[in-house]
């Protein structure tokens, strides 16, 4: 009951403090108080459906881009005598829909950016309406890109629907738009500058508000990051665990509508702590010596927990976005480092004195969608490798019953994921582990010498037996 009043002081509080901003705004820019009434109520509104959402936009970082396009508006007016289609608010709207890939508050922040400035330019209705299109045409060109490049392409399907709007707004017949270039030639330049405005202030304002885009993602996928690099060579069975991973999250993530790139990404980076101490991980070290034969257990179980740390100072040291360095930290959520447990309770006859606590991961466990599945993805992929004899049957056992033991164990209570989800996740999981660790056929030896010959010339990439693919 207090949480709950402490709430309503805290929304009240807000509100208040929202309203005297916006009436002191209205009241320096000398601007309606109907629109300064209208931007409240779209605060207000901002500020429920964030609330209700687990990944929140910062309305702080949506305020400073209002506040930006309005600038640029008011600049316009008082300050050039270029025409008003000149104003790049479509640019705002392209920044927002990139930046905070949610088309919801990218079309609000086109329409309040719109009114505003129609009003700031004589109250003009149809300003506001060719602006509207403008933008509203950006941000669903800009929606989800990966590539720089589509931006320009963004900007001219502004330039586009900026054009056709003044054409069928203002009727101009086609024998006199020679007449209207002082409107058509700066709504179709709109459109271009917008575009380069965009494609220049992006990795700024994803410096500034510390967001990840599409298009940073990409670039932190490039094999030739220095991090990747260094995985190839230092740990080269952690790189290919990586990408299996990656490969995994993907298209779990794409089955639940998440974001499938940044699952993939994410688990890229999600082990580069292992390159302290590679040697000290299973999948880097030749069978079949291990560095933890010599180390008592709660030795052991520092050295491996404590890949997530050095993860989280090599991602602090390479500059990573905190996107990506949420997955190092949670892709083990609070697990128990169970081999060594086992071992530590082998290893003490005062079996009283092991507390589980001690061997567990420091978590946080996964608060998004995303990083839980990495955690997932993570864990089968390496409880698959260890199946001696694999099989459809085998590996949907060993995905099931860790999928399960992950939710029995509380490691995914932080996130939103549902069961229904968690159904998708493992058929995905089946589907791509019992492609990639199937059984072979085994290969009958042969008698003659010449015949083994010549198997050996034809099928040198062929071992005679073998029980698993490696």
């Amino acid at each position: 009951m207090k949480d709950q009043t402490k709430k309503i002081i805290r929304k009240i509080i807000l509100y208040t403090l929202a309203f005297v901003f916006l009436v002191s705004f209205s009241w320096i820019s000398q601007i309606n108080l109907i629109l300064t009434l209208l931007l409240f109520f779209i605060f207000a509104y901002l500020e429920i459906i964030e609330s209700r959402r687990t990944k929140k936009t910062d309305i702080l970082q949506l305020s400073f881009l209002f506040t930006l396009g309005f600038a640029i508006a008011v600049f316009f007016k008082r300050y050039t005598n270029l025409s008003v289609y000149f104003v790049p608010i479509p640019a705002i709207a392209m920044l927002t829909v990139i930046l905070f890939s949610n088309l919801e508050i990218a079309l609000l922040m086109s329409f309040c950016l719109s009114i505003f400035t129609g009003f700031i330019f004589h109250a003009s209705l149809y300003v506001a309406v060719v602006m509207f299109l403008g933008s509203l045409s950006g941000v669903f060109f800009a929606y989800r890109i990966r590539q720089r490049s589509k931006i320009i392409q963004a900007g001219l399907a502004v330039s586009v629907a900026m054009v056709l709007s003044l054409i069928f707004i203002y009727r101009i017949p086609i024998a006199v738009l020679p007449v209207f270039y002082r409107h058509l030639i700066p709504a179709f330049i709109n459109g271009i500058v917008s575009a380069f405005i965009v494609a220049g202030a992006l990795p700024i304002f994803e410096s500034l508000f510390n967001l990840v885009t599409n298009i940073s993602l990409l670039e932190l996928s490039d094999f030739n990051h220095p991090l990747l690099k260094r995985l190839v060579l230092e740990a080269p069975g952690t790189y290919h665990h990586s990408l299996l991973v990656g490969n995994l999250a993907e298209m779990a993530a794409e089955a639940i509508n998440a974001n499938a790139l940044l699952a993939r990404v994410g688990a890229y980076y999600h082990d580069i702590g292992k390159l302290e101490k590679p040697e000290y991980f299973s999948e880097n070290q030749p069978e079949p010596l291990s560095r933890h034969e010599q180390l008592k257990a709660s030795m052991s179980k520092i050295v491996i927990t404590n890949h997530v740390k050095d993860g989280i100072g090599l991602a602090k040291k390479y500059k990573l976005n905190s996107a990506i360095t949420q997955f190092i930290e949670q892709h083990h959520g609070t697990s128990l480092v169970f081999y060594f447990y086992l071992r530590a309770l082998e290893q003490t006859q005062e079996q009283s004195e092991i507390k589980e606590d001690g061997f567990r991961y420091a978590g946080p466990k996964p608060q998004t969608k995303e990083t839980a599945i990495v955690l997932l993805a993570d864990s089968v992929e390496a409880a698959c490798r260890a199946v001696e004899v694999p099989n459809v049957q085998r590996i949907e056992e060993v995905v099931q019953t860790v999928i399960n033991n992950k939710f029995i164990d509380g490691q995914l209570d932080d996130c939103d994921l549902t069961l229904k989800d968690l159904t998708k996740i493992s058929k995905i999981f089946i589907h791509i582990l019992s492609a990639v660790y199937h059984s072979r056929v085994e290969y009958p030896e042969k008698k003659s010498e010449n015949n083994n010959k010549e198997s050996s010339r034809e099928d040198h990439n062929k071992p005679s037996q073998y029980k698993k693919n490696s």
